[in-house]
């Protein structure tokens, strides 16, 4: 059926006007001031309100087996909250253990999302071990679409991978032309640290801010710049979350790396204090980088605002409280890592960015959609408004009042990391490809029609 959305203030990175969009199959056809509906047509009537491009996740963990557990999530439950939230489009990490075949892997996330997923998606392929095999099998998997890899400098004996296999990833993407999505934290000094703290006796959520420490950060960042700076390699910083860190990746862009720079939602909002709550209440908050010192915040809102930082993303990872992040309650080390975010993150950033002034409504659109859809190889498909675009869009009511709450998310686990907080803002209306899936913070879509989204290396 034909879609005719009427009225709205069309917001893109770059422009802002009001005019009419008709859309029909699964694509955007025509922009323009009084369209008529073609009689089959749906009419949706967005006076008042903003009409963004669907917005993008370039982070997330829908299925991650992690730390003994399994994340809670999965592509349904994920891709409807998504949806609620304004997102119609999530990079998954796709994250074998060291003992498992890329391709082995591979296989496995595409079994647990096809044909399940709410929204569309796509996959950053893990590159946790690199021996003979391996290069054969990613270019397999490069060819089915997916042109960027995602390395561990931490999470010794897991993820991570050696400077050997840190080398040969970053040079065998630089010939494939894939980006290379990299967690900076250097894995021997977390693990020093941690063998000295609980040798000292610290167990509780305290230790895994002291175990984490900027420097830790800002070492794993240096060294990704040297190794990409010597490969030729194009990288991006995950979940960046400080100013130290920040600085590595500034010196070595200006110096000719080609390097990208994430944070997160969470820090820019939340701070070390969250982690290190009374009564283990600080376990919601556990996540590698740890949250920072708030003094933070504002360098990560200066940096989006300049367009030093790229994206903000979620990397959401969602572990229930009581029964999985409670496995480290003796042990700071056990805490399953990771924090849900995926439902909140656009309205989170319109309310204290866009509506506190931090960011503008095309600075908004750029770091929550159109950068990421760049950097990744999906604009213009997604990530714009314009004719042959993928029809996702969001019509965003920002007179809409609301406050988030456990009992009200469609995310499927036990708490909120926002419990409680404000919201000014949020979608009335979401279409994925066309078909509207959201309506005032319902799942009213198909199940399962989300698609995997081939796409094709991006040139330096």
């Amino acid at each position: 059926m034909p879609l005719l959305i009427k009225n709205g203030e069309i917001v893109t990175a770059s422009q802002r006007y009001v005019a009419d969009i008709l859309c029909e199959g699964e694509t955007i056809t025509r922009i323009d001031r009084d369209l008529t509906a073609p009689p089959d047509a749906e009419v949706i009537d967005a006076s008042g309100k903003y009409v963004f491009p669907g917005f993008i996740d370039p982070h997330t963990h829908v299925y991650l087996p992690f730390m003994g557990t399994f994340s809670k999530d999965d592509y349904d439950t994920a891709g409807r909250a998504a949806l609620i939230g304004g997102t119609t489009t999530i990079f998954d990490m796709c994250c074998p253990a060291r003992d498992t075949e890329p391709a082995e892997g591979f296989r496995l996330w595409n079994e647990r999302s096809a044909g399940r997923a709410a929204c569309d998606y796509s996959f950053h392929m893990g590159v946790t071990r690199f021996d003979d095999g391996t290069p054969a099998q990613l270019r397999e998997i490069v060819g089915k679409g997916v042109t960027s890899f995602k390395i561990f400098l931490a999470y010794k004996g897991a993820f991570g991978i050696d400077d050997t296999e840190l080398y040969r990833a970053l040079s065998l993407a630089r010939e494939l032309g894939v980006v290379v999505a990299a967690h900076c934290e250097n894995e021997t000094l977390v693990a020093e640290r941690q063998r000295e703290l609980l040798a000292a006796g610290v167990r509780g959520t305290e230790g895994h801010y002291e175990s984490r420490p900027p420097a830790v950060e800002a070492e794993g960042v240096h060294h990704l710049m040297t190794f990409a700076q010597l490969t030729g390699a194009r990288v991006y910083i995950v979940h960046l979350s400080c100013e130290e860190a920040l600085r590595e990746a500034l010196a070595a862009r200006a110096r000719g790396v080609d390097v990208r720079v994430e944070t997160l939602i969470q820090y820019l909002l939340l701070d070390r204090t969250d982690a290190e709550r009374p009564e283990f209440e600080g376990a919601k908050y556990v996540m590698s980088p740890p949250l920072r010192e708030r003094r933070n915040q504002a360098v990560l809102w200066d940096g989006l605002r300049s367009g030093l930082i790229d994206t903000v993303a979620t990397d959401h990872a969602p572990f229930d409280f009581a029964a999985q992040k409670s496995l480290g309650r003796d042990d700071f080390t056990k805490i399953p890592n990771g924090i849900p975010a995926l439902e909140d993150r656009i309205n989170l950033l319109f309310t204290h960015g866009v509506q506190a002034e931090r960011i503008d409504l095309h600075t908004f659109v750029d770091i929550a959609s159109s950068r990421a859809a760049k950097i990744f190889g999906l604009f213009p498909r997604k990530g714009t408004i314009q004719p042959g675009a993928d029809a996702d869009l969001v019509i965003y009511d920002p007179a809409f009042r609301g406050t988030i709450t456990a009992a009200g998310q469609a995310m499927n686990l036990d708490y909120s990391a926002f419990e409680g907080w404000p919201i000014s803002g949020r979608p009335s209306v979401v279409t994925l490809r066309g078909e509207v899936a959201v309506r005032d913070g319902r799942f009213v879509g198909t199940p399962g029609r989300g698609k995997f989204l081939a796409r094709q290396p991006v040139p330096s």
